[in-house]
């Protein structure tokens, strides 16, 4: 995502592009005095050179910091732990993911949120898993209906704006919601979570929740990404693998999701589903086939691709959290989501020690942080602290 020049920076760059056009037309020469006279015509025929253009806000940012913002932390307090506040200050994470241990009500939520925003500068992502019903990390919050009880794309709306209301009320600017998993049958084992109906009725609601949710300033994220609907089990509790081909994902999944894109949706929750058929060797939240080729390129996804909980039995059934981590930043993952209040321990260092050692890693590293602060600035977040900037 482009940055836009502020216009103080712009009129600098108008400036000094004039200066060096003037100096080019009265044959100033560039260069070091002396040398021969061919030399010296060729100094005098050279082009000024073109003024630097500004930093993005990413390359101010130094490397610990920008993987810092590929991660959501938790903690298991109802008010941030010195080493949240430390990591927060330092930009070794993009910000938090609360749950109802976190906080009693909407009340000591906002409480919570202001000191996590003090510890941050203001800049934190504080995400809370608000899907209605009985999954609301923020108790007495919204939306209070389930979206399996919600049938229009009315109803959607009135209940994502309820929702997104409390939560900016709570200072939580992203709800991991809705579910965008079409239920295949009564098995589904996102039958009393995901929306009724066909997948076009499931599309609609989905839209008209992640339009509501943009109205009050709250960032949706769609899940889980390709579908979860045909599971028979949660990968929170098991690995899981969905026998889907293409065209079944096509005709009951992908639809739902490309509503939520065409609507803007700012985030994308991939699953930690196995899909066979896409890639039969790496889950979604490891696969490039899934996040680069099919979310990406076929479906032109250009916000935040998040990961499930990286502490769900299906990604620890193939691995320990460093390692998912990297894989999953490897397959094009932008955030990963670590449920766990240890998990920054080992994930951190094993994503920076992956950056400084091979610089295709971390390009990929900085792509994933431009876009978490392209999230920050559609919040109104204001930029991180540079690394003179930050405090010890």
């Amino acid at each position: 995502m482009a940055f836009s020049r502020d216009p103080a920076t712009q009129r600098r760059v108008a400036a000094l592009s004039a200066l060096a056009a003037a100096a080019a037309g009265l044959g100033i020469a560039v260069g070091s005095v002396g040398g021969d006279e061919g030399g010296e015509a060729q100094r005098r025929a050279a082009p000024a050179p073109a003024p630097a253009s500004p930093q993005e806000p990413v390359d101010r940012l130094s490397l610990e910091q920008q993987v810092g913002q590929l991660l959501l932390m938790s903690f298991d307090e109802t008010e941030p732990p010195d080493y949240i506040a430390r990591r927060l200050r330092r930009e070794r994470g993009a910000g938090v993911v609360l749950f109802a241990k976190n906080t009693l009500d909407p009340e000591s939520a906002a409480t919570l949120t202001q000191e996590i925003q003090r510890a941050a500068g203001g800049d934190a992502l504080v995400a809370a898993d608000q899907e209605g019903g009985t999954i609301r990390s923020v108790p007495g919050a919204e939306p209070d209906q389930a979206q399996a009880s919600i049938d229009t794309p009315d109803e959607a709306d009135v209940s994502a704006a309820a929702g997104a209301a409390d939560l900016q009320e709570a200072g939580v600017n992203v709800n991991l919601a809705p579910v965008a998993d079409v239920a295949a049958d009564s098995a589904s084992v996102m039958l009393g979570r995901a929306y009724p109906g066909e997948v076009d009725d499931v599309a609609a609601l989905v839209e008209a929740s992640v339009v509501a949710y943009a109205d009050g300033d709250v960032a949706a994220t769609a899940k889980h990404f390709p579908g979860l609907g045909m599971a028979l089990e949660n990968t929170d509790d098991a690995s899981v693998e969905i026998a889907a081909t293409r065209d079944d994902l096509d005709e009951l999944e992908l639809p739902a999701f490309e509503a939520a894109i065409e609507a803007d949706v700012p985030l994308v929750m991939v699953s930690h589903a196995l899909y066979p058929e896409l890639d039969d060797e790496r889950i979604a939240s490891q696969s490039p086939a899934v996040v680069e080729d099919l979310l990406r390129d076929e479906l032109g996804f250009e916000g935040v691709v998040i990961t499930d909980s990286l502490e769900a039995q299906a990604v620890l059934d193939r691995s320990e959290t460093g390692e998912a981590a990297v894989a999953s930043v490897e397959a094009g993952v932008d955030l990963v989501l670590m449920t766990g209040s240890g998990s920054w321990n080992l994930v951190y260092p094993t994503l920076l020690r992956r950056a400084r050692d091979d610089e295709k890693f971390r390009e990929r590293v900085r792509e994933s942080a431009v876009r978490v602060l392209a999230l920050k600035e559609r919040l109104g977040l204001p930029p991180p602290a540079a690394p003179d900037e930050a405090a010890p």
